[in-house]
């Protein structure tokens, strides 16, 4: 501290007061800025730990501290992670015990995540015992979600979080993807099923337009089939149309058979769509009396059992038999009572033409009907419920699952699950889904909290069961 000597008329010496250290100034740091300065370099310093890059952002920022990138062995990846750091000095999170606790986002930080083009995560720091735990805010989409459960040992923000939040700059929706995090390697299967076409296919003139020969086709009382497409005036289809009731949709005279090739690898994209559309209309055929169509939601899904609701499949899976719960039956009350609603294992399809290849491109998911027939009403709650169960291992099973149906290569003794009939004319054959070799595990953390509470793969039984 600096002290101003002067000299009086007395020539006393006195002292005036200090220069700085001046208490009336009006300036202060509160101790919530000095908190949150604190919070932010100590999780500069603790992804740094955790071998990732963070950049700080500037002093206006709303809501986003810092972007980590997400590194690999010290090579940078250009993944990144927005991050948001709540700091405190003391003092218990709510409901706190030795297991967790819960964290209540505020709304202005909840509307402008939720707007984020990158993955935002929240990491919270006390400074007293100097904790660090994060939580991925992927899963914000509603009012009712705000409020954040923590676990003291799997939402420490340390190296064993790596994988986690290096799976969170990969996206796990769309076609044929892949997660690769950041461990050993494995083999993974693709979930695309290439298609064994016929050699022929049929085309015909038709003076009906597509609802037109809807129409006619739903006035046939047996044999209705819609494993066909109208392109302008031509009919195309895999079966002879005048050997079913098909003929009356075309010119009988005006029947020609062709080589599938010419349509299949047509260069024109838009006849490309309307063989894909064949492929489609086909497939819905050959599993007619097992899997049904839902044309607004554009997904295949398992139909109940004759005379029934609840259905099995039995396959052969990766390793060994097993089985799959396809429908399942949820009761308002356990075991009695009426019934809620019913679950059905299903998949979005897509095809695609990779070079001369056509594939069926299968995306597993849900669908919920009221009695098994009739679609619930609203069923997101309960699908998005699912999917966050959904690990690595039930994805993969799924994949799996779904290509030995269309393969055909079900039990034996699967019972009543395919009528004998729709399983000798079917006209789409199905190889086995491509298979890469991973350089990088694929960590089950980082698929939904089911797996988080055991590392034993959800979903698998090595006695031969397969819940999915």
């Amino acid at each position: 501290m600096l002290l101003l000597p002067y000299v009086t008329p007395d020539k006393v010496l006195h002292l005036e007061k200090p220069v700085f250290g001046n208490r009336d100034v009006n300036k202060k740091v509160t101790t919530s800025q000095r908190i949150g300065e604190i919070g932010e370099k100590a999780a500069n310093l603790q992804f740094l730990r955790i071998g990732f890059q963070f950049d700080g952002r500037s002093r206006l920022e709303a809501g986003i501290d810092g972007i980590a990138e997400v590194m690999d062995d010290d090579h940078p990846t250009a993944k990144m992670i927005a991050v948001q750091v709540k700091a405190t000095e003391r003092g218990s999170y709510v409901g706190e015990t030795n297991a967790g606790f819960t964290y209540r986002v505020r709304a202005s930080d909840f509307d402008y995540w939720r707007g984020s083009n990158l993955p935002v995560i929240l990491v919270l720091y006390r400074q007293l015992d100097d904790t660090f735990f994060w939580k991925s805010l992927e899963n914000l989409v509603g009012e009712a979600e705000r409020t954040l459960q923590f676990d003291k040992e799997r939402d420490v923000l340390d190296g064993r979080a790596k994988n986690r939040l290096a799976a969170l700059t990969v996206a796990k929706q769309g076609h044929g993807y892949y997660v690769p995090p950041l461990g050993g390697g494995e083999d993974a299967i693709i979930n695309m099923v290439p298609l064994q076409l016929p050699e022929e296919i049929f085309v015909a003139q038709t003076q009906l337009s597509t609802q037109k020969a809807l129409a006619r086709m739903n006035k046939v009382r047996e044999g209705q089939r819609y494993d066909w497409m109208i392109d302008e005036t031509s009919l195309w289809t895999f079966c002879d149309p005048l050997t079913t009731p098909v003929r009356d949709l075309v010119e009988r005279d005006q029947v020609e058979r062709i080589e599938t090739d010419f349509l299949a690898q047509h260069d024109a994209v838009d006849q490309q769509h309307k063989f894909a559309g064949l492929l489609r209309h086909t497939l819905a055929h050959d599993f007619r009396d097992l899997l049904g169509w839902d044309r607004k939601k554009k997904q295949f899904y398992f139909l109940p059992t004759p005379g029934g609701v609840a259905r099995k499949f039995r396959y052969l899976g990766a390793k060994q038999k097993t089985q799959a719960d396809v429908v399942s039956v949820y009761q308002k009350s356990k075991g009695e009572g009426p019934i809620d609603y019913v679950r059905h294992h299903s998949f979005h399809p897509r095809f695609e033409r990779l070079a001369d290849q056509w594939y069926l491109i299968i995306n597993p998911s849900y669908y919920f009907t009221s009695d098994g027939a009739r679609a619930l009403n609203y069923p997101d709650a309960l699908l998005s419920g699912k999917k966050r169960l959904d690990t690595n291992s039930t994805v993969r099973g799924q994949v799996i699952m779904w290509h030995r149906l269309l393969s055909g290569l079900e039990f034996e003794d699967a019972g009543e699950l395919l009528a004998p009939d729709t399983k000798t004319d079917r006209i789409i054959k199905f190889g086995d889904p491509p298979s890469i070799e991973l350089p990088k595990s694929v960590p089950e953390d980082v698929w939904g909290a089911k797996a988080q509470k055991s590392r034993k793969p959800s979903g698998s039984n090595e006695q031969g069961s397969f819940d999915l």
